[in-house]
């Protein structure tokens, strides 16, 4: 068969960068990653404690509801309500889907036809931007502050007949920037005039520092018509293969994300609802302790990170567990990715995986570091973007 015939739609979507430099790292041993968004620690015993209780039933072999197994579907109601502020009622439900990337897959092909127009705040979520041109739509990019916060003029200018959805990310990927709850409530409340739908995606919501409260958009008075709330087990609670996050969705858009998971899916791994059904339950200090950790790395970070001053721009970032670093040279960001793999044995992400063609922007991860690895993981970076910019060619003071 030739090459021509195996030209697809997947030809435009960008190829996924984390196992790119993940095959970086592999060549070249003893690599620190600060590449991949995820947490050290592991889910909490109560997670495990319930598999047995998954084993003990033999029905739990057979497919179950589309939409997650009724006792995580009441534990996860309970959940939303408390921390999230977000009440189930007859005007919302809750999905449970494998991860909150798929929620993402599942809201976009149940709100949008071929040729429609999804708003995105750059720096972009690189798998929101792939989701979008897979299901054949458009992302149009519309660029932050430089803060990396949200310009609510912006996005409403952006509107077009075309435009299904606004997305906001906060706690923020790429940047750890928090959204403040004016500006997110400007951007839902334009939603609701415009009659398109906000999707607000939360997977970072208990990561936030300095007193920063987590808000959800889901909770505003009147959204719950046009908001999509997406949420996941992956990072706080450690559940990054286990695949479950959960969405909260208008009730009239329960048909069509059915059809979109039953045919991608059928239905959540039980045995993952199970685990996640017990993780719930887990006590209020495993979170606590854990992201009290993730804390006390990121002050690390941060004290290493101000090394760079006036070879690097690190915006405020109070949640999630990444910088976004602005680095001042003309450089190639994955040029610059691939010599801090190769001399230094450090790994980062390049910004213009997340949209950010001009100027050159790298993404540090913390969250899978213990102290003693932070430090050297950010010496190793402090010291290579510090000999590899000053010698540059291309820097710019």
């Amino acid at each position: 068969m030739t090459n021509e015939k195996l030209i697809s739609r997947m030809q435009a979507v960008q190829s996924p960068i984390i196992p790119v430099v993940g095959e970086l790292i592999q060549s070249s041993p003893g690599t620190i990653s600060l590449g991949q968004g995820v947490v050290s620690y592991s889910p909490p015993p109560e997670a495990i404690e319930l598999l047995p209780k998954f084993l003990a039933e033999p029905t739990n072999n057979l497919y179950k509801a589309v939409e997650g197994i009724p006792p995580l579907l009441t534990a996860l109601t309970a959940k939303l309500s408390a921390f999230n502020g977000i009440e189930i009622n007859d005007d919302n439900c809750v999905v449970v889907t494998a991860g909150s990337n798929m929620a993402f897959m599942n809201a976009i092909l149940a709100i949008t036809s071929p040729g429609d127009e999804i708003i995105l705040n750059t720096p972009y979520y690189f798998n929101h931007e792939m989701a979008i041109t897979m299901a054949g739509c458009r992302a149009v990019l519309v660029e932050t502050d430089e803060n990396y916060q949200l310009r609510p003029e912006a996005l409403a200018a952006a509107i077009t007949p075309k435009t299904k959805a606004i997305v906001t990310i906060s706690p923020n990927n790429p940047t750890g920037v928090v959204y403040s709850e004016a500006a997110l409530r400007q951007v839902n409340q334009i939603c609701g005039d415009r009659h398109i739908y906000h999707i607000s995606d939360e997977a970072y919501e208990y990561f936030t520092y300095n007193g920063v409260k987590h808000i959800s958009p889901g909770a505003f008075a009147g959204s719950s018509n046009h908001t999509i709330s997406l949420y996941s087990l992956s990072k706080a609670y450690g559940f990054a293969s286990w695949r479950i996050g959960h969405m909260v969705i208008p009730q009239h858009l329960l048909v069509a994300v059915k059809k979109v998971q039953d045919t991608i899916l059928i239905c959540p791994p039980v045995v993952s609802q199970y685990a996640a059904l017990g993780a719930l339950q887990a006590k209020d200090e495993y979170l606590q302790e854990n992201i009290g950790a993730i804390a006390k790395v990121r002050q690390i970070v941060i004290n290493s990170l101000n090394h760079l001053q006036g070879l690097c721009t690190i915006a405020q970032a109070d949640g999630a567990f990444y910088f976004f670093l602005k680095v001042h040279t003309q450089m190639d960001a994955f040029e610059l990715v691939k010599i801090l793999i190769q001399e230094y044995k450090v790994a980062v992400i390049p910004g213009t995986t997340f949209g950010m063609e001009n100027g050159c922007y790298l993404r540090v991860a913390y969250g899978a570091l213990q102290e003693n690895t932070a430090n050297a993981g950010i010496e190793r970076l402090v010291e290579g973007l510090q000999n590899i910019v000053t010698k540059s060619e291309f820097y710019r003071r």
